[in-house]
């Protein structure tokens, strides 16, 4: 591995203590969940044995957690366990990552847990840079990527639009900066992530994002480590299934962080305030954008795949589009400007339509380009594609909407008569058909509608 690359934020607390693990010092659990992989795990885990045992500085325990597999995988796993030193193996009855990582991680007396892929797609060489910041105490939690500089990564096209799209959406909306939250290769101070699991609510393939959106919301540091990868061409992932449920986690995350209930009681530490590094109004006005866009994502995505049906892939866009944008302004005018009543309703629609042929010029030349450059595309990743070209929509409509459209200065103006000497001057315009209040939110009751000073 070529370099290392660091996240913002400070360690949680000190370095884990040193337990006396056969006098080696700290220990590390590598986790492998597996559901119906019988055909592979004896090798990946024997491979695995085999790395650690002649490489790795540190004592080490595997542990096979098997997700209610229905084949020979759990026969498989204590067959290994039987075999090989340091190998263990539980057994749940209910399917599930998230479930599996929460059950080994949540009882283990390591001092460092990590889990990784039975399919061992990354190349091994980058576990130790990846754990080696948990055990100094530099970083509290670390994760393999493969869109970071100095990744080598070989998959097919189909994957790697998915993968991008997912982790642009993630920090259009959510604000997330790490860069790969999907990779199966990631670690953690077993204390930190002790104390965030009962925060997690996700049992299954949203469990990792979930968890990194958790912890970057709590203060803690996110170490980088940029991978090897080779893609299993047996991958058995339901692709569009998680790309769905991954949008619904999105949209409940957003929704704990609007409420203020998207937090863990990692000692020593305070969450950083939105406020303190963002503008006036918008540590308040990015949580209810992201609920609406995520909602607006999936109601485009789900008409788009309907009107597919009946009419061309450019046209079942259009048109999915003008419907969920028309919603989308009028959500946004109510809900993260705080803009209330019936005046200028109509204009800002229209203004809000520059988003919306910002948006349709951005997914149109998407699909082109992807039918110019695969014919035949299958509708996943025609939906990939779209969900690409939504996030950086997404991203300048916020903007547009902030600085111009619901900009409270020219709200002021509009409703300014005209030669006043108030005409421009938010601090004395008086509200009568529009309700903004200082932040850009509708003012409680009994607050004056037009004093934004």
């Amino acid at each position: 591995m070529s370099h290392l690359v660091t996240e913002r934020g400070t360690p949680a607390g000190p370095p884990p203590p040193v337990h006396d693990h056969g006098g080696r010092g700290r220990l590390v659990e590598v986790v492998i969940p597996v559901y119906n992989e019988e055909r592979v795990l004896a090798a990946s885990v024997r491979r695995l044995h085999a790395y650690l045992a002649d490489t790795f500085p540190y004592p080490f325990r595997i542990t096979i957690a098997d997700n209610a597999s229905t084949d020979g995988t759990w026969r498989a796993a204590r067959d290994l366990m039987a075999r090989l030193d340091h190998v263990n193996a539980v057994h749940l009855e209910l399917k599930g990552r998230g479930r599996a990582l929460r059950h080994v991680w949540g009882t283990s007396d390591a001092d460092v847990v990590a889990y990784m892929d039975v399919d061992l797609s990354t190349d091994l060489d980058a576990f130790l840079p990846l754990v080696a910041p948990l055990i100094s105490g530099h970083s509290d939690l670390a994760i393999g990527s493969r869109l970071t500089r100095g990744s080598a990564v070989v998959r097919g096209p189909r994957r790697e639009v998915i993968s991008r799209c997912y982790n642009l959406l993630l920090r259009t909306t959510l604000a997330a900066r790490f860069s790969d939250a999907q990779c199966g290769f990631k670690a953690a101070r077993t204390e930190i992530v002790q104390a965030l699991l009962p925060s997690v609510e996700d049992e299954e393939w949203f469990f990792d994002t979930e968890l990194l959106l958790l912890a970057e919301r709590n203060g803690l540091r996110i170490h980088e480590v940029p991978v090897d990868w080779v893609d299993d061409p047996d991958s058995r992932v339901d692709v569009v299934r998680t790309a769905r449920d991954d949008l619904r986690g999105m949209a409940r995350v957003a929704r704990r962080m609007l409420t203020g209930a998207f937090r863990a009681p990692v000692g020593g530490r305070r969450a950083p305030a939105a406020s303190d590094a963002l503008p006036a109004g918008m540590a308040r006005q990015l949580p209810a954008f992201a609920v609406i866009g995520a909602i607006s994502t999936v109601a485009q995505l789900v008409l788009f795949v309907l009107l597919r049906l009946a009419m061309g892939p450019l046209w079942a866009n259009a048109l999915s589009l003008v419907i969920t944008t028309v919603g989308n302004t009028a959500a946004n005018r109510r809900f993260t400007f705080g803009v209330t009543g019936t005046g200028r309703a109509l204009r800002q629609q229209l203004e809000g339509g520059l988003a919306f042929l910002l948006g349709l010029a951005l997914s149109t030349g998407g699909l082109a380009l992807l039918h110019a450059a695969a014919p035949g595309a299958s509708r996943a990743v025609e939906v990939g594609a779209l969900i690409a070209a939504n996030a950086v929509a997404t991203l300048v409509r916020f903007l547009l909407m902030r600085a111009w459209i619901f900009h409270p200065r020219r709200l002021a103006d509009r409703d300014a008569p005209a030669g006043s000497p108030h005409a421009g001057d938010p601090r004395t315009a008086l509200r009568t058909d529009v309700t903004i209040s200082r932040d850009g939110r509708a003012p409680a009751a009994g607050e004056t509608g037009g004093n934004l000073s």
